[in-house]
């Protein structure tokens, strides 16, 4: 029926048609147009449809082919109607959903070269059973390696983990089995919460969370005992739910020297299962201690390549601000873990004078400034950190900080920033600071 309307009408621009009849329509929806549709033996509503709905999508596709002249019609006009039929779903959609759709689309762009990289991984492997793709197979994983002074004592740090692992050949990757180690509901509970409180873990979806939960073992550990030892290769990462640990490093006379102590929350191994070399520091529990022990495939399947991002996406930010300048790569690895990501919107108050602190801040994008009794004293720029006296003094926060424009900051809790950073070089800087 369609095709006996003799009024059916498009245009075409003036540049597609030949010039004695350029500005002139292929067919125009005329008085005799309009006759040939009241012709058709169809109902009112199918002729209205015909005309507000079916003719106009018509023309502008015919138009559009006739413009683009396609070499397959066919394939160009069902593409021409899938793509509007998207451009009019887009149109419906209100910001929030498309600010939605937009995170979905990233997220599976991200799973997708995650995906990709699994298999240049797999290729590579398999591509290592020749001596010599080994060897060069070894010379591309030179990035794997700790950094270099990740074994240097630490004397007037904070507590960090000291400890990494020699490359052996159950590094070969295969197919990944979690183990799951029966517990009660009351050990899940306590695991739970001890996992919680580790910033290595506490950002894990649901399901790799429940992983971790069934691969991880409760391990008692009495006072002396020696839980890693320096030198040895190292096949599991612990986690610390009660008790001190020690960590000892061998110097050159043969004397062990305790370097940092390690407590409740903290991690340690967890450089045995990220880097290839034997185990840096031996750790000793102090008393009688509770860990909990994770294997080396559930870590590097379900932890590794999150924890590796993070630190290195802060790492070369971390070694630019002048506060942290002194510490080694290891030391902003650590300090890389704590760090919680949080955004401020223009005019928006990060903290307020009077209030309790909580957290210390570093400026990662925008700026920010300081007001005192409503005059302000201060700007702040990339890289500029505040909220330290608060917490050093344990006093009020003394001015109010606030948004310049969109600002997005970098915050660390109290625990961790007495646990991480050197004190006393803040106060003494401090000191200066605010003069």
């Amino acid at each position: 029926q369609v095709s006996r309307l003799q009024g059916f009408d498009f245009f075409v621009e003036q540049r597609d048609l030949p010039s004695a009849r350029q500005s002139q329509p292929l067919r125009s929806l005329t008085s005799e147009a309009m006759e040939g549709l009241e012709a058709l033996k169809i109902s009112e509503d199918k002729k209205k449809y015909i005309v507000d709905s079916l003719n106009p999508v018509l023309e502008e596709m015919v138009a559009d082919c006739i413009h683009k002249m396609p070499q397959d019609p066919v394939l160009f006009m069902l593409e021409w109607l899938e793509h509007k039929k998207v451009d009019e779903e887009d149109k419906m959609l209100s910001p929030e959903e498309k600010q939605r759709l937009a995170e979905e689309n990233k997220q599976l762009q991200d799973d997708i070269n995650k995906v990709k990289s699994q298999m240049q991984e797999c290729a590579k492997l398999a591509a290592g059973e020749k001596e010599e793709e080994e060897e060069e197979e070894s010379e591309d994983d030179a990035d794997d390696e700790p950094p270099p002074d990740f074994e240097r004592p630490q004397t007037n740090r904070a507590r960090q983990s000291v400890s990494a692992e020699a490359y052996g050949e159950w590094n070969t990757k295969k197919a990944f089995v979690p183990p799951v180690i029966p517990k009660s509901d009351e050990q899940k509970e306590r695991l739970k919460l001890v996992l919680s409180k580790s910033f290595m873990f506490s950002n894990l979806d649901e399901n790799d969370f429940s992983i971790l939960i069934g691969a991880m073992k409760e391990v008692p550990v009495s006072q002396g005992q020696r839980v890693i030892n320096q030198g040895d290769n190292g096949d599991f990462l612990f986690v610390i739910e009660s008790g001190d640990f020690d960590c000892l490093i061998k110097g050159p006379d043969g004397e062990e020297k305790v370097v940092k102590t390690c407590v409740p929350g903290d991690v340690f191994g967890e450089l045995a299962l990220l880097y290839n070399c034997p185990r840096a520091a031996s750790v000793q529990s102090k008393g009688a201690s509770v860990c909990w022990q994770l294997d080396r495939d559930t870590f590097s399947n379900i932890v590794k390549e999150a924890a590796q991002k993070k630190r290195e996406r802060y790492d070369n930010f971390l070694a630019k601000v002048p506060l942290l300048s002194s510490m080694d790569m290891y030391e902003r690895s650590q300090l890389s873990d704590a760090l919680q990501t949080e955004t401020f919107t223009d005019g928006k108050n990060v903290m307020t004078q009077g209030e309790v602190g909580s957290k210390f801040y570093i400026i990662e994008e925008g700026s920010a400034y300081a007001t005192k009794n409503g005059v302000k004293v201060m700007d702040y720029g990339v890289g500029d950190y505040f909220g330290e006296l608060a917490l050093i003094t344990n006093q009020p926060r003394a001015a109010t900080v606030v948004a310049q424009g969109a600002c997005k900051l970098l915050s660390l809790d109290s625990g961790s920033f007495k646990r991480l950073l050197n004190v006393n070089d803040l106060l003494e800087r401090s000191a200066t600071k605010y003069k």
